[in-house]
């Protein structure tokens, strides 16, 4: 049964939206609402259910990472052979794909085909299982009673009494566009274009994603008829329009490939809070009504604008889904063991009947002789009925989850399989990208020597014309080189031989001076008559 009231929780990176959501007969109302900025999530959850009163009230929040896939099917398939089919077109998918589909939970709508009229379009969603136990492990120890798609909730907030072709374009952390035709959800795209674009780029220049959102709550999109824009709005201009741009061409070739048959787009989000960004919209697709999203139960008054309930719409339509409005089936929480109970075993223990129930139920039990049991009999017999009904339903429920127990250790040892099977094939691909690099090194360390040795060989065939060039510029007259010798590597012997010995000293101090040679020594100096000879020996600088 549908919960009277229900806390809707629109999660994104940095912000929480929020709206507690109540219904009395056809009567819906939002009796708080708001936008809650953290650092901490765990915290911030805890402060809106804290601030909304909302500890024991049903809480409805969005999925993260849906995908989204499209089967045909005939329309004469009974409903237990068109469940069949989908999955099998699913697992199809995922065989085609490389993905395991254990690991995902899914749901799917069926929507009459508008091409084929003898075929069902089949909505499917599906999302991987890890990142819906992460969903819902953030409101873990409060009453998750609704885990939808934002996409397949915003519609709730439309009144569908206008039976008109339309588009829902919510464009929030990321953009999901809703197309309803007849009434009907017929076709989700996800853009991956969103409010996160250009909120990160405010924030790089603002430092606090607060300042950045309240930035472009404040910011007014001038249209081809407007007037001149100041610095400081085309700065932070320049950071939004070429996402809204993006956005706004998706959007006309989506409503392009349905031909005539959209004619009001709807806008909602964060970028829903921009000024003028309707009439922005509007210059770009001329056939279609552009309009905001307005809740069609909501009522303006005095003491609050309109504009703060289309803040937190994608909020409010998860509390609606919490309330049973929207369609059915879409909810992603698996049901607890006590979800799972049937109403008609379910004791109310301690109520109190009326004396027509009382009465009634002591004229079931009669004795053979037709005489009616008297209240301690009755009682008796209640007491015994009460124990027998235990014992059968802890016998069954002790089948039930002995079945399931069942059913989910299969899941898991094909998900073990599947999972060792991977693991196989990266240790493989690990060894071939050590192999490769154990090989590139190898490559790359050959490279560097054979640069190093032609580097080396250069140096030194360029040294010898060099110190020649050097010399000879230094050497005195009366001075004569009788050899120069590279005897290893960057060692240089010169021999040389005047009748002055001053000459050959000039000589060898010039080398030392002029750096011609490095740790330049000199032999003892020989004498031969009149004619002096000198070993000079140093290391190529």
């Amino acid at each position: 049964m549908a919960n009277s009231n229900c806390l809707g929780l629109y999660i994104e990176e940095n912000l929480i939206k929020y709206a507690k959501v109540s219904k009395d007969h056809d009567q819906i109302k939002v009796e708080a609402f708001g936008i809650k900025f953290y650092d901490k999530i765990g915290e911030a959850i805890d402060q809106v259910i804290q601030e909304t009163y909302s500890q024991k009230t049903p809480i409805s929040i969005n999925m993260s990472e849906e995908m989204y896939n499209y089967f045909d099917m005939f329309a004469l398939l009974t409903k237990s052979d068109l469940q069949k089919a989908v999955k099998t077109e699913f697992e199809s998918f995922c065989t085609e794909k490389g993905y395991n589909p254990n690991v995902f939970e899914t749901r799917y709508a069926v929507v009459g085909d508008q091409e084929d009229k003898d075929k069902l379009r089949v909505i499917h969603i599906a999302e991987n299982k890890i990142e819906l136990n992460k969903q819902t492990q953030l409101v873990e120890g409060y009453k998750l009673s609704n885990i939808s798609p934002i996409s397949m909730s915003i519609p709730n907030l439309v009144d569908t009494t206008e039976n008109e072709n339309m588009i829902i374009v919510n464009i929030e952390e990321t953009t999901t566009v809703t197309t309803i035709l007849d009434n009907n959800i017929y076709n989700i795209d996800k853009l991956e274009e969103g409010s996160r674009d250009f909120l990160t780029k405010i924030n790089l220049k603002e430092n606090s994603y607060l300042n950045s959102y309240e930035i472009c709550k404040n910011t007014t999109i001038y249209t081809s008829e407007g007037r001149e824009l100041q610095a400081e709005q085309s700065e932070y201009l320049e950071d939004i329009m070429p996402t809204l741009y993006s956005i706004v061409g998706k959007v006309r070739n989506i409503i392009a490939s349905y031909g005539d048959k959209i004619r009001k787009v709807y806008i909602t989000g964060t970028a829903a809070l921009i000024n003028n960004v309707d009439l922005y919209f509007q210059e770009y697709l001329d056939n279609t009504s552009c309009e905001i999203l307005r809740p069609y139960f909501i009522q303006t008054t005095k003491d609050i604008s309109i504009k703060d309930y289309i803040e937190v719409n994608s909020a409010i339509a998860l509390g609606l889904m919490g309330i049973g409005e929207g369609i059915s089936g879409m909810n992603f929480k698996n049901l607890s063991f006590s979800d799972k109970i049937p109403s008609w075993l379910k004791i109310d223990i301690g109520s109190e009947k009326s004396d027509k129930e009382r009465k009634n139920l002591g004229g079931w039990f009669t004795w053979d002789l037709g005489q009616a049991l008297d209240k301690t009999e009755t009682s008796l017999v209640r007491i015994s009925i009460g124990l027998l009904l235990l014992i059968v339903i802890y016998s069954a429920f002790s089948g039930f989850l002995a079945y399931q127990m069942k059913l989910k250790l299969d899941e898991a040892n094909k998900s073990i399989s599947a999972t060792n099977a991977q693991i196989q094939l990266a240790s493989k691909d690990n060894q071939k990208i050590k192999d490769k690099t154990n090989e590139y090194t190898n490559l790359l360390t050959d490279l560097e020597n054979a640069t190093k040795e032609i580097a080396e060989r250069n140096r030194t065939r360029n040294a010898i014309p060099n110190l020649l060039n050097q010399i000879m510029s230094i050497i005195p007259e009366n001075v004569q080189l009788t050899s120069i010798e590279n005897t290893s590597g960057t060692s240089i012997t010169i021999q040389a031989k005047s009748n002055k010995y001053e000459q050959l000293g000039f000589l060898t101090a010039k080398i030392k001076t002029d750096l011609i040679l490095r740790d330049v020594s000199s032999s003892e100096i020989q004498r031969d008559s009149n004619v002096v000879t000198i070993k000079i020996e140093g290391e190529l600088p």
